[in-house]
């Protein structure tokens, strides 16, 4: 499912269908009879009287073509809760038929600012979907208008929130991906296609990375076929020379445990576990879409922990880039192995 938003500055209309209004906790809609018509207001009177009033969002259907949704807002709240109600929301959209809808920001009650931003974040955040290996796919798309006069979201506002949104679904279809699909190589690959951002991209083959004396990152990557890899990401906003902030991710494509092999249950799984890499990659590339005013690097370590003849065995002992040598005692410990040579990179060679 697709949500399209529109931001208008229109008056509402009474006669709209499947609209969105906010009320307080106590579900009070006294004061917006002016966005009812009169049938409906004294309709939807009588059927609160026996409502769950507990919950946050309550929908009534007035006829097959309009549905009128009532969301609580609490007099306090806060943004992670504003974008929680956009969340809870989606999970009504889903259940509907139409495809349009109208949210009401003359209703709203609350000094925050950008409310109807957040609202509506949180409801693009949950509608994020990965079926591009599917043979049937959702493909009803969904539109959403915003009226009226209040909390009007500026276009810098919707850019920030858009830069958020893509880095973070970026993020997700990095760790949707089986690991046939994103292995190193290609991972490496997809985080260069940022350069056209701004962002500066420079990718670490094992060539390079065995002459830098990467050799604890090299070790867990030397069973698979496909290359390992150190990928740093620099981001520039700052118009000072102030230090960076840095972001350091593990990025194993596919981890087996190696010859300390894992069960086979689940074993599926493993290939988040380069999570920790997607959420640096999704964030470098939300601050260049927004032209983040800071300076930030991101280092993320890309490779397979496999099992083969060339694999690295419990026992073996290898250099870090540090110069400290470690005895791996455990091939299934191969995150530390990772991490240790980034960070001593991102240490050692970036101003942080």
């Amino acid at each position: 499912m697709t949500i399209q938003i529109n931001y208008k500055s229109t008056n509402f209309k009474k006669n709209s269908n499947n609209f969105v209004l906010f009320v307080n906790e106590n579900f009070n809609i006294s004061s917006l009879n002016k966005h009812f018509s009169k049938n409906e207001f004294s309709y939807i009177s009588d059927l609160l009287k026996t409502s769950d009033l507990k919950k946050d969002i309550l929908s009534f259907k007035i006829n097959s073509k309009k549905t009128i949704f009532l969301v609580s807002v609490k007099k306090d709240v806060k943004i992670s809760e504003i974008e929680n109600l956009g969340a809870k929301f989606h999970s009504f959209l889903n259940n509907e038929k139409n495809k349009e809808y109208i949210v009401n920001s003359d209703t709203i009650f609350t000094k925050i600012n950008n409310f109807v931003g957040y609202f509506l974040h949180g409801l693009k955040l949950k509608s994020y979907q990965f079926n591009i290996y599917k043979s049937k796919k959702n493909k009803k798309t969904i539109s959403i208008n915003v009226t009226g006069n209040k909390n009007k979201i500026s276009k810098q506002d919707q850019s920030r929130f858009k830069a958020i949104e893509e880095g973070s679904f970026f993020a997700r279809d990095l760790v949707s991906e089986p690991g046939n699909v994103l292995h190193p190589d290609e991972y490496a690959k997809r985080i260069n296609t940022l350069k056209k951002l701004g962002l500066k991209i420079n990718v670490y083959d094992k060539k390079k990375l065995k002459k830098l004396g990467m050799n604890a990152l090299l070790g867990v990557g030397q069973g698979s076929i496909r290359g390992s890899y150190l990928v740093t990401m620099e981001w520039n906003g700052a118009k000072n020379d102030s230090k960076p902030l840095a972001f350091v991710g593990k990025g194993v494509c596919f981890d087996t445990g190696g010859y300390s092999l894992k069960p086979a249950k689940f074993m599926e799984d493993m290939t988040y576990d380069m999570a920790g890499s997607a959420t640096v990659v999704g964030l470098m590339k939300s601050l260049a879409m927004r032209k983040a005013k800071i300076n930030a690097v991101g280092v993320v370590g890309l490779v397979e922990n496999m099992v083969s003849g060339n694999a690295q065995r419990p026992g073996d002992i290898v250099k870090s880039y540090s110069g400290q040598t470690i005895e791996i005692l455990n091939t299934d410990a191969e995150g530390r192995l990772v991490l240790a040579d980034a960070l001593t990179y991102t240490e050692k060679k970036i101003q942080t």
